[in-house]
């Protein structure tokens, strides 16, 4: 019987509007900390903070909300940052030694998703200049720029050098100004003849403008030179003659005094006077850390207080020998002294204090229709009153309130480092309940009693112009360390709610009855008092006590207040919430997933050790339950069923069940496979995996070369293969399909388990519908197990809880084994009502807060393999749809989800839609249960193998990836669905609406780490109507990941062969892969018992 296959050509216009009112690819916002800043920045006036980084990005923040990002042309590092105060402008100097103009402008109506949406603010580069070299001289070191100071006017730039001379800059025209440059020579012939000795002044180290005498800058060299000089009249009003190499200076607020900070960790202060020409001697000097040498101070800061003494605030200074490799801030007032003590280097600070106000000062509210302008009156403020310090470190910023007592820190509403401990996977959860919410928020607020103060946040420039967010939602992140951090992802800023640690339930080398005793006990102690005065600020920690603590899965149920995460060492943990602290112990159960097979050695790591003995819980998740798999290896699947008191886990072994509310176990299973030798070693062996994975591929190399060159011997077996590949060579060949070979059934690792799902579907028969657990592994093996859970089920599940719930335990019986025929690794698995609509959660639908399930028609399961999509009828699972990935578009599938799309033009319309990431970075869009391609979109690089492990979905088509260590990257897939910044900002000038040359707004991308967007200030890159794809950049920017070192889930644990998969061109896989024409009524092995 022949097959004819029609095709219908072309698109259906009808579909094709629909899809654009429910589809759209925009990177939103960036979340969490800047990667490897290195410029800080504060516009006193409008409150604004500007932080560059090392990849040419800036990212400038005000009140929670308030974000704007622009980037460089050149991935080149940011050496410095200045604020035009008050004009949203800012000046950035770059390591390639030139200075670019920034600007705040206005873009118009843009249309996102066939709405209509208001003009953003974004942030642009609006110009740049390069200092020429001197003539006559070849190197250009000596017009090397080393410090910038604007002037209090802002229509001048003085520009420091290397080779100590000093230009000025007009702005904002960004022109030289002729006549006006001051030259090292020029200076030198007015020193005296004792300090000249022949030798140079150095670059210039510091420019400062006087406080109360516009035009008169303080110019410092890097001998200790320090000249007062006139930039109207050209001329030199003092010299103050230092002998020790200058690191910084700064101005006391009246003009009288001025500080200066050296390189022997020193300061002194030098005063300003009237008729003396030649300063020989400072008022005071002072090494604060003395008498032995000390590290450079690199800032000084001088701030006055209305009570008498200032605030002197300084980075470095430490004694080498004792504590040269800490990194420090020392902040002093009086008696009062503090050194803080952080985790990584200090990058630059500046302290929040008052600011005069020039008078007749008018701005305009732009970001708000109708705005008026505002008048400013004039302040005069005789004290600097610093209310805040902050402090921008390498992995984090650190916030001090200076005017409380004790100086506490502040908790960030935003650039909270998501990496304090690295990530090792994350998980969402939308539309929390505000019961829920609530009792996170008070959790995490007793945490931070102690060690916060409650001030509001010192940078609140700008206002937040976003609607409050229509419900709540939560981002999990599990880290290295053990702790399952909580935040806020509902908005823009992805705020800190709560900190879960699950150290305290195992014996580590850092006990609470370890620690040492507090000094404050102690009056022996007392006596001595520590020099200097250390205190430990800040929460960036990437050292982990124990790597086997690691989080690798977590799994929450939002309606029953029930948690589960599992580790490193085969630990699964389920938690409950509680609101007050609790002592008690966690019950402990052990699964051994081996089920006594023999052949099999553990010669990975030993399990954690868990307290037996009571143990302290602070509010919030507390363990009830400790399920420990045997061997230890890491957890790479946890799926949890609340209503059913049920969890399930899988290693690299065998997967579980467990029954939490009775402490039994139901069902251990192993999947290892003879051959599995990999799996018995565990991940912190990794030197030992990747060496045996390159030997095993080169044996595989060279016996396919050798067994190639062996003449082959004619047997009848022989003789039926050469003539069906003779006969495959005359058919006719599909051009858009590869030839997807059938993987090896003893690969290493074939019987990790990558998913579990639980489902109350059909299994047994048609009729009888009831609880079941689905497994898919890497080999493309699914169990699907029948369970017995009292008091659930249509069929025989009630009757078995007659006898009493003590009675009565959960039972787990084989009902399905699937064998996917190329043996693909199964990414995901989820159950289809009758509707052909995703199961809702636990609790969901019998508690009416989703749409019951269709149990009246039949049901089917949707498995995702690595190479395909396929859609099997229950519970006869026959094959209905499928799309071949792989064989249709060289991909294969790594992250796999079901989310609901809403449409912009109908509020009651939308659809389930399945989102999958493949290895390329694309994200391919397909209907459910049809599986019919809708949309596709370049997302992440394909050489962002990190970023594309780390990516999570949201349920209303969102998602997250980690661009960085400590960054997150939000997209949205919907065109309904967008959390991006909308703000405005109090500028005293007029916003110019900015058009690139196509008319479309320009709006620049973030961090530069992306594949095919620009990027925006506002968190949005829009499309035009027409297109449903994304162009890509002609030019691609590098990411700051080529350096990073990131823990990632288990499940996107990276070898040999997925990193030559992701490295491999397109070009090479086509070449590699022939195109032939596969046989559709090829079934599925399915094993029934």
């Amino acid at each position: 019987m022949m097959k004819f296959r029609f095709r219908r050509q072309g698109t259906d216009p009808q579909r094709e509007k629909i899809k654009q009112e429910l589809f759209a690819f925009n990177k939103t916002v960036e979340h969490g900390f800047p990667h490897q800043p290195s410029a800080l920045a504060f516009d006193p006036e409008l409150q604004l903070m500007a932080i560059g980084t090392r990849a040419g990005a800036i990212k400038v923040y005000g009140a929670p909300g308030v974000e704007f990002t622009g980037l460089h042309k050149d991935t080149t590092t940011v050496t410095q940052i200045h604020f035009l105060p008050g004009q949203g402008r800012m000046l950035s100097l770059l390591d390639d030694n030139t200075i670019h103009l920034w600007e705040l402008s206005a873009t118009p109506p843009r249309q996102v998703g066939g709405v209509k949406r208001e003009g953003v603010v974004i942030l642009q580069e609006v110009g740049s200049y390069s200092l020429p070299g001197r003539p006559g001289i070849e190197s250009c070191s000596t017009t090397r720029v080393t410090v910038l100071l604007l002037l209090r006017s802002c229509n001048l730039l003085c520009i420091g050098t290397e080779g100590g001379g000093v230009y000025f800059l007009d702005l904002p025209c960004l022109s030289l100004r002729d006549g006006q440059t001051l030259l090292q020579d020029q200076v030198t012939q007015s020193l005296p003849e004792d300090y000249r000795c022949g030798k140079s002044l150095g670059p210039v180290e510091s420019l400062q403008e006087h406080p109360r005498q516009a035009g008169k800058i303080l110019i410092g060299y890097s001998r200790g030179l320090v000249v007062l000089w006139d930039v109207s009249n050209r001329q030199i009003e003092q010299l103050f003659l230092g002998k020790q190499q200058l690191e910084s200076l700064v101005w006391e607020r009246s003009g009288n005094l001025f500080v200066s900070s050296h390189s022997d960790g020193g300061y002194s202060v030098w005063a300003v006077a009237n008729g003396n020409a030649n300063n020989h001697q400072p008022v005071s000097s002072t090494i604060p850390y003395g008498p032995f040498p000390c590290k450079a101070i690199n800032k000084i800061l001088w701030r006055t207080t209305e009570t008498g003494s200032p605030v002197l605030l300084y980075s470095g200074g430490m004694p080498r020998a004792s504590y040269g490799d800490r990194h420090c801030l020392t902040i002093q007032q009086d008696k009062d002294h503090v050194t803080l003590d952080f985790t990584s280097r200090v990058i630059d600070f500046f302290t929040v204090h008052n600011v005069e106000q020039e008078k007749g000062e008018d701005r305009l509210y732009v970001g708000v229709p109708g705005a008026s302008t505002i008048s400013w009156p004039f302040i005069l403020l005789e004290f600097d009153d610093p209310s805040a310090v902050v402090v921008l470190l390498e992995e984090e910023l650190v916030v001090m309130d200076l005017q409380t007592h004790g100086w506490p820190s502040l908790p960030t509403p935003y650039l909270a480092p998501l990496h304090s401990s690295a990530i090792t996977c994350s998980c969402h959860i939308s539309s929390v309940p505000s019961k829920l919410w609530e009792r996170l928020v008070n959790a995490g607020k007793a945490q931070q009693g102690r060690e916060h103060a409650s001030k509001s946040w010192p940078i609140c420039g700008g206002k937040n112009l976003a609607p409050p967010p229509k419900r709540q939602e939560l981002l999990l992140t599990g880290h290295e360390d053990g702790t399952v951090r909580f935040w806020d992802a509902s908005g823009v800023a992805l705020t800190p709610l709560y900190k879960l640690s699950t150290a305290n339930v195992f014996h580590t080398d850092c006990d609470p009855g370890d620690e040492p005793p507090d000094p404050s006990d102690d009056p022996d102690l007392q006596q001595e008092e520590e020099w200097p005065p250390f205190r430990k600020v800040g929460c960036f920690d990437p050292y982990s006590d124990d790597p086997r603590l690691g989080i690798q899965k977590i799994s929450m149920c939002k309606y029953s207040n029930k948690l589960v995460v599992a580790g490193t060492a085969g630990q699964v943990i389920v938690l409950g919430l509680n609101d007050d602290p609790s002592d008690h112990t966690v019950d402990v159960s052990v699964v051994d997933l081996l089920q006594d097979r023999e052949g099999f050695t553990w010669k990975g790591h030993d399990r954690l050790e868990p307290r037996l003995k009571p143990a302290p819980f602070p509010p919030g998740f507390q363990p009830q339950v400790l399920v420990q798999c045997l061997p230890p290896a890491s957890v790479t699947a946890v799926t949890l069923h609340a209503e059913w008191n049920l969890i399930a886990f899988g290693t690299s072994h065998g997967f579980g069940l467990f029954d939490y509310h009775r402490r039994s176990a139901v069902l251990a299973r192993c999947t290892l496979h003879p051959n599995d030798s990999l799996a018995m070693e565990g991940p912190l062996s990794r030197v030992k995996s990747l060496k045996k994975s390159l030997r095993q591929s080169f044996r595989r190399i060279r016996k396919s070369r050798v067994s190639g060159k062996k003449r082959p011997i004619t047997t009848p077996t022989s003789k039926v293969q050469e003539a069906n590949a003779a006969l495959a060579e005359q058919e006719e060949v599909a051009p858009i399909q590869r030839r997807i070979e059938p993987r090896s059934a003893d690969d290493s690792l074939s019987g990790v388990v990558r998913c579990l799902c639980f489902a109350d579907t059909f299994l047994r028969d048609g009729t009888h519908h009831g609880p079941t657990l689905w497994a898919g592994t890497n080999s493309g093996s699914v169990y699907a197990y029948a369970l017995e859970v009292p008091g659930v089920g249509s069929g025989r599940g009630p009757e078995r809880g007659v006898g009493g719930e003590n009675a009565a335990c959960v039972e787990a019986v084989l009902g399905k084994e699937i064998q996917l025929m190329h043996r693909a690794p199964v990414v995901s698995i989820c159950v289809l009502d009758g509707r052909a609509k995703p199961l809702p959660d636990p609790y969901e639908a019998s508690q009416d807060l989703a749409i019951a399930p269709d149990m009246s028609n039949a049901h089917s399961v949707l498995i995702a393999s690595e190479e395909q999509l396929k859609v099997f009828s229950l519970p006869k699972v026959s094959a209905k749809t499928k799309f071949k990935l792989t064989a249709h578009e060289g991909c294969r599938v790594r992250k796999v989800a079901l989310a609901v799309f809403g449409s912009t033009a109908q509020e009651d319309y939308s659809e389930h839609t399945l989102v999958c990431l493949t290895n390329m970075g694309d994200m391919h869009l397909f209907n459910v249960p049809g599986l019919r391609p809708q949309v596709r979109y370049d997302c992440i690089r394909k050489e962002d193998i990190s970023g594309i492990a780390s990516c999570v979905f949201t349920r209303n088509g969102q998602g997250f990836y980690l661009i960085s260590p400590s960054e997150y990257e939000r997209f949205s897939l919907s065109a309904k669905v967008l959390t991006e910044p909308l703000c405005s900002v109090a500028l005293q000038r007029l916003l110019e609406a900015t058009m690139a040359s196509d008319g479309t707004a320009m709006l620049p991308q973030a961090n530069g780490t992306h594949k095919n967007q620009i990027g925006q200030a506002e968190g949005r890159t829009d499309e035009p109507p027409g297109s449903l794809s994304s162009p890509v950049l002609d030019t691609p920017l590098d990411s700051p990941l080529s350096c990073a070192d990131l823990t990632l889930d288990s499940t996107g644990e990276l070898t040999v062969e997925d990193v030559r998969d992701f490295l491999t061109t397109v070009d090479e896989e086509e070449n590699n892969l022939k195109n032939i024409q596969e046989e559709d009524e090829r079934p599925a092995g399915i094993l029934i018992n």
